[in-house]
C-alpha cells in the first residue's frame, strides 16, 4: 500500500525512536514491523490510518463451542472478541489527526510484547479485557491506576462468568498465534477448551469456598459472588503464569502475518479445520483444557507440546499407554514405556475406596498427574533429574520440585533373577516422599493408588492432590492410567528402534539348538549320572 520510504526516517533519528527500535529488536520482530508499517500506511503518507491497524489486529471467528457440556462459553463471548482489534489500538497505540507515526507504532507494539514483569503483563491483559467488556456492554468492576509504564495497581473484582470469559479470551489469543490457517470457511465452530478445573482453582485460591469439596456443590454460573482481582492476580502468578504471554504472542503473529502477505492481514484462523473433529475428549484423560492448564505452569519443550495439544489435540502416536487399552498392571505399563527417554506425562483417574457414595458417580472422581523429564527407569531406588506433580481435576494445582530432596520417580519391577532378599524393595510406581512413605504410590496391579499428605514429602511443593485430602494416607480405586510421550517424533523413533532390538534378543534367547539338546553323550545330565555311578573315576580333559 504505502511507499517503502514510510520507514526511512533519514540518518538523524531521535533518541526516542532509537530506544523504541532497540526494544522492538529485542523481541525479534523489528524487520516484520518495518514491513507491516509500509504495507499498512497510506499510499501518499508515512502514517498508518487507525482503521487499517484495527483491521489487521482483529479476528473474525463468529461461532464458539465449549469442549464441556457443564461449563458453556458465555453468550456474549463472540461479541466480546469482535472488539479485540479496536480495543488494542485505542489502549496501546497513540494516533494523531494525520494517523499513526512510526514511533507511535513501535511504542504500542512494545507495550504489548516487550518482556516485562509477570504482574505487569497480567495488568495489561486485565486492562484489555475491561475495555472489551465495556464495548460489548458487559459491566465490570475493574479499576486501574497503572500510570504511563503500567506498573501501577489493578483493583476491583470479576464475576465468575467474567473469569470464564477472561480465561477463554487468553486461550483464543494463543490459538490464533499458534494454529496456521487451513481454510477460509468460517461456518464451523471453534472448540474452546473446558476451563472448569482452572475456574475451580481460582475460586478456591480466592477463598470463595470453605473447603475444596464444596466447590463441586455450588453453581457459580448463577451465584452473585465476585472474585477480588488481587487474589486472582496471586493465583495467576503461582498457578497459570503462562497466560501473561497470550497477548504478546498474538501481537507478534499478527504483525508477522501482515508482513508476510497484504492479503492475509486481518484474517483469522479457520474455525472449521480438523481441530473440531479429530480429538475424542470423551476417551482421553488428557483433554484440551487439561493440556492447556498443565502447559501454563511449565517451561521448555514440554510446554510447547502440551500447548499445541490444547489447540489441535495430541497425536495418537504419542499415547504410550492406556490401561483400558493395553491392560492394567506394571508389566503391561513397562512393555509400552520402556525405552522412551523423553518427557512423559502420566495421568491417574481414581476415587476414594471408602467414598460414601455407593454409586461412585463421576463427580467423585479426581485426576492427578506426574510430568517426568527423562522417562522411567527400572530401579530399586528413586531416579530422575526433575519432575512435577499436578492436581488436575476437579481443581487444578501444580507442584514443582522444592530442591530439598531428589526422590522424583520410583519405578521397580520384579527382578528377572529371583534371589532371596531380607528386605525386598516395593514393586510399583511412586513419586515423592520416601520408600514406605511415598507422596503417590501406585501398586503393581494398577488397582489402588495411595496418596499421602505433603508433610512426608520434601521433593515437591506442598498442597492437596485431590479435594478434601486429609493428613492420613488415602487409598483410592484406580479407574484409568494414561501415559503420553512429549519428546516428539525423534524420541519415539528411538523407542521403536529399542523395542525392535529387544524383540530380536528375546527371540534369540528362545531359540534352542536341537542337535545339542538331543545328544545324550554331551549333555550335562549324562555327566552327572556318570559321576554318581563312579565318583572316584578320573576324567581327563579331551584335547
Amino acid at each position: 500500500m504505502g511507499a517503502s520510504s514510510s520507514t526511512d526516517h533519514g540518518p538523524a533519528q531521535s533518541p526516542e525512536q532509537q530506544e523504541e527500535e532497540s526494544l522492538a529488536a529485542s523481541t525479534g520482530s523489528l524487520p516484520f514491523l518495518r514491513t507491516s508499517f509500509a504495507k499498512l500506511s497510506s499510499p501518499d503518507s508515512t502514517t498508518i490510518p487507525l482503521s487499517s491497524l484495527q483491521e489487521a489486529l482483529s479476528i473474525n471467528i463468529p461461532n464458539f463451542k465449549s469442549e464441556s457440556e457443564l461449563l458453556q462459553v458465555p453468550e456474549k463471548f463472540s461479541e466480546l472478541l469482535s472488539h479485540l482489534g479496536s480495543c488494542i489500538t485505542s489502549l496501546f497505540f497513540k494516533t494523531t489527526n494525520e494517523g499513526m507515526t512510526w514511533v507511535d507504532f513501535l511504542r504500542g507494539f512494545n507495550r504489548c510484547c516487550v518482556t516485562a514483569p509477570v504482574f505487569q503483563s497480567l495488568n495489561v491483559h486485565y486492562q484489555l479485557f475491561s475495555a472489551m467488556c465495556h464495548e460489548a456492554g458487559i459491566d465490570t468492576k475493574l479499576e486501574f491506576d497503572l500510570g504511563e509504564n503500567g506498573t501501577g495497581k489493578v483493583s476491583g473484582s470479576l464475576k465468575p462468568t467474567q473469569l470464564v470469559m477472561f480465561l477463554s479470551m487468553c486461550w483464543v489469543l494463543m490459538y490464533i498465534a499458534r494454529v496456521p490457517r487451513q481454510s477460509k470457511d468460517e461456518k464451523g465452530m471453534l472448540v474452546v477448551p473446558d476451563v472448569t478445573h482452572l475456574f475451580n482453582s481460582a475460586l478456591v485460591s480466592a477463598g470463595l469456598v470453605g473447603d475444596d469439596g464444596d466447590v463441586l456443590k455450588v453453581d457459580f454460573s448463577v451465584d452473585d459472588k465476585e472474585i477480588p482481582v488481587q487474589k486472582l492476580q496471586s493465583w495467576a502468578l503461582s498457578t497459570v503464569v503462562g497466560i501473561s504471554h497470550s497477548l504478546s504472542q498474538y501481537m507478534q503473529q499478527k504483525i508477522q502475518s501482515c508482513a508476510a502477505s497484504e492479503e492475509n492481514a486481518g484474517e483469522s484462523a479457520s474455525a472449521s479445520d480438523s481441530i473440531t473433529e479429530n480429538y475424542d475428549t470423551n476417551t482421553n484423560l488428557l483433554t484440551r483444557g487439561r493440556a492447556w492448564a498443565v502447559s501454563l505452569s511449565l517451561r521448555g519443550a514440554s510446554r510447547d507440546q502440551l500447548m499445541n495439544a490444547s489447540f489441535i489435540g495430541m497425536d495418537n502416536d504419542d499415547l504410550l499407554y492406556r490401561s483400558s487399552l493395553h491392560g492394567k498392571g506394571l508389566s503391561r505399563f513397562w512393555s509400552n514405556v520402556e525405552g522412551y527417554t523423553g518427557p512423559i506425562l502420566l495421568l491417574i483417574s481414581a476415587s476414594l475406596s471408602n467414598s460414601s457414595d455407593a454409586d461412585n458417580r463421576p463427580s467423585n472422581k479426581w485426576i492427578i498427574g506426574v510430568l517426568t523429564e527423562q522417562g522411567f527407569e527400572n530401579r530399586d531406588t528413586y531416579s530422575g533429574s526433575s519432575a512435577y506433580l499436578f492436581a488436575i481435576d476437579p481443581i487444578f494445582r501444580a507442584f514443582p520440585p522444592l530442591g530439598k530432596e531428589k526422590n522424583y520417580v520410583y519405578c521397580h519391577l520384579h527382578p528377572t533373577v529371583r534371589v532371596y532378599q531380607a528386605n525386598p524393595k516395593p514393586i510399583g510406581l511412586a513419586f515423592g516422599g520416601s520408600l514406605g512413605n511415598e507422596r503417590i504410590s501406585l501398586d503393581e496391579d494398577f488397582a489402588k493408588v495411595v496418596v499421602r499428605h505433603h508433610a512426608v514429602d520434601k521433593t515437591y511443593q506442598p498442597g492437596p492432590l485431590f479435594p478434601s485430602q486429609g493428613f492420613l494416607p488415602s487409598e483410592a480405586e484406580v479407574f484409568e492410567v494414561e501415559v503420553w510421550g512429549l519428546g516428539g517424533e525423534s524420541v519415539k523413533r528411538q523407542q521403536d528402534v529399542f523395542k525392535k532390538r529387544e524383540n530380536i534378543f528375546t527371540e534369540q534367547r528362545r531359540k534352542v539348538d536341537l542337535k545339542t539338546f538331543g545328544n545324550w553323550e554331551d549333555s550335562p545330565e549324562k555327566m552327572m549320572m556318570d559321576m554318581v555311578s563312579d565318583p572316584n573315576r578320573v576324567r581327563r580333559e579331551d584335547r
